[in-house]
């Protein structure tokens, strides 16, 4: 399983939850992410236009009669989705407080037109996103054109759907302060948008100064939420959650599976439980959306039996709801009963898909059903299915099957990142991962190195011993590609190093290079080193933090043990084991 990466590792604060929300929030301090699927996604407006007769809607631009494009035309000139970087921008509208009259969106008509340019019919949606945006902000500058409240909702739809914040952020500036200030539609847009992206801190700010925010509906909160609770913030999406109830603000069928899945993140059966007679009361208990959250929050939470009873309550079970409860299944190590789940999915007429497919062959530890998996998926002929075969590659890794792994992905007939990370992570005690991350580099755009390849590859180079491609792949990460080390890239740094007999060097990293506190991965590598190369000194210091950061975990106390036996030091080996006992943890 990869190692989950969390790129957000400082908290913007909540300005404002109460102590009371935040007390609330963290009733469970054992965080973990979730991995629940909510789509939280409205649809993409209708758009009916074609490009020809986009074309045709051109006309001589003047102070009161513009060369215009309607905005319902939109879509169909975006044909394809890119993802793209999000750089931040100065927002000016952020730093005014709006005030004035709660509007709802408006009723559906025709839109107003717009100045847009003809252009090729093989742009991307992006680019043609792009030119109504540039030519907008051009309209806006030499002839002080200002549409109506519904363009910018359906413009801001649109940034929503490509995920285009930085489109958003130039739509936003081109708002004016009165619309800002009286519409909850637009406002509601624009904040989803940069709630979905990770800009929580604009979001929170939209949301300080929404305009009769509690009076129209649950959307803004929803946003704002699911915002938090992507980024791994679950006490602060919690903590609004509790807000949100304290105003009296009513819940949705959106509201609860965002609440439930911060819910999961920290681990939470307490709060998980007030959450679950939130939901009866609020007459949501029949709700199937609603229903397939709870079955996760339970199995994430650690009660698989109450996971069980409200999947068996679930009226009509979706592909969601069996997912969910064969992953939960899995979680819990309960191999025989996920395939039981399965094989019900099965006579109820449902079809599996690749999520449920891939869940079960990559989190299987039998050969045996992942082999029947294997066959299943060939006579269904989805061998080639992306997500399918990408697991498949990881399940015979994980069975050390690497002839397997190179014919899948030799033959693949498209590759991701997550396929070049997965075959370079089952070659991770093999010189061939060197190989494979060259072809990586040399497959152009589509498929570039992130935060998990340079895991992945620093991992093999620890196993390997091999310290200068170590050294230059960490500086190839941050210098050529721009990506900031993250706890993980450290931890494999300190376990390079450490393996090698260079305990100090290893030391050093910690002490020197980390921009933040180190974490149990980190100690955690250093000791082992230490053990491995019967360091005392250094394996003391790792020791101390480990037992500060992970109190209950028993290897670390059993490692120093075997550190201080190995060096004959029976004294402070019996120590550590009176410690143990202290602490109620097993010999």
């Amino acid at each position: 399983m990869w190692p989950v990466l969390n790129p957000y590792p400082t908290r913007p604060r909540l300005r404002m939850c109460t102590g009371l929300y935040l007390f609330r929030a963290r009733a469970c301090t054992h965080l973990y992410h979730s991995s629940l699927l909510i789509d939280n996604s409205l649809f993409l407006g209708n758009i009916s236009q074609t490009h020809s007769k986009t074309t045709k809607m051109l006309a001589t631009s003047s102070s009161t009669n513009l060369c215009s494009l309607t905005i319902s035309s939109l879509t169909d000139k975006i044909k394809k989705t890119r993802k793209l970087n999000k750089p931040r921008y100065d927002n000016p509208h952020l730093t005014n407080p709006n005030k004035g009259n709660n509007l709802s969106f408006p009723n559906s008509s025709s839109t107003p037109l717009l100045p847009v340019k003809q252009t090729p019919e093989n742009q991307t949606r992006i680019q043609a996103l792009d030119a109504v945006v540039r030519d907008l902000e051009e309209a806006r500058r030499k002839n002080g054109i200002i549409v109506d409240t519904q363009t910018y909702c359906s413009l801001l739809e649109t940034c929503f759907q490509l995920k285009a914040v930085d489109h958003g952020v130039r739509i936003h500036r081109l708002i004016p302060q009165k619309i800002l200030s009286k519409n909850v539609g637009v406002v509601s847009k624009l904040l989803r948008l940069y709630a979905a992206n990770g800009r929580v801190e604009e979001a929170h700010q939209l949301f300080d100064e929404m305009p009769k925010r509690n009076d129209d509906s649950a959307f803004a909160w929803n946003s704002l939420i699911s915002g938090y609770a992507e980024l791994g913030m679950f006490e602060d999406a919690l903590a609004l959650y509790f807000q949100m109830e304290e105003e009296g603000v009513e819940p949705d069928s959106h509201t609860f599976p965002r609440a439930l899945m911060a819910c999961s993140g920290i681990g939470s059966i307490h709060v998980g439980e007030e959450l679950h007679r939130h939901i009866v009361r609020s007459g949501f208990f029949t709700d199937v959306f609603v229903l397939n959250a709870l079955v996760d929050m339970y199995a994430k939470c650690g009660d698989i039996a109450k996971s069980r009873k409200v999947f068996n309550k679930i009226a009509n079970k979706d592909l969601v709801s069996w997912n969910s409860m064969i992953l939960g299944y899995l979680h819990h190590g309960l191999l025989a009963k996920s395939m039981e789940i399965f094989h019900d999915m099965l006579k109820s007429g449902l079809e599996p898909d690749h999520v449920t497919i891939s869940t079960i062959v990559s989190k299987t530890s039998s050969l045996t059903i992942g082999a029947q998996m294997h066959g299943w998926v060939l006579r269904r002929g989805l061998e080639w299915s992306l997500p399918i075969t990408n697991s498949l590659i990881v399940f015979y890794s994980n069975h050390g099957l690497l002839d397997q792994c190179r014919w899948l992905f030799s033959h693949m007939p498209e590759k991701d990142t997550f396929s070049w990370n997965s075959i370079i992570s089952a070659h991770r005690n093999d010189p061939k991962v060197l190989t494979y991350f060259n072809q990586m580099q040399n497959n152009g755009a589509a498929t570039t190195p992130d935060a998990v390849t340079f895991v992945a590859l620093l991992s093999a180079c620890a196993n390997l011993g091999f310290i200068k491609e170590g050294e230059s792949f960490f500086s190839l990460m941050k210098d050529e590609y721009g990506i900031t080390p993250i706890m993980e890239h450290y931890a494999c740094l300190v376990n390079l190093y450490g393996r090698a007999g260079l305990i100090h060097e290893a030391y050093g990293i910690i002490e020197r290079k980390l921009e933040f506190e180190a974490g149990p991965t980190v100690w955690g590598a250093l000791l082992y080193a230490c053990f491995l190369h019967v360091n005392a000194e250094i394996g003391e210091v790792a020791a101390q933090h480990l037992f500060e950061l992970e109190p209950d975990n028993e290897h670390n106390f059993e490692l120093l043990i075997k550190i201080y036996e190995l060096l004959g030091r029976s004294d402070d080996s019996e120590r550590v084991r009176t410690m143990m006992v202290e602490r109620g943890l097993d010999l």
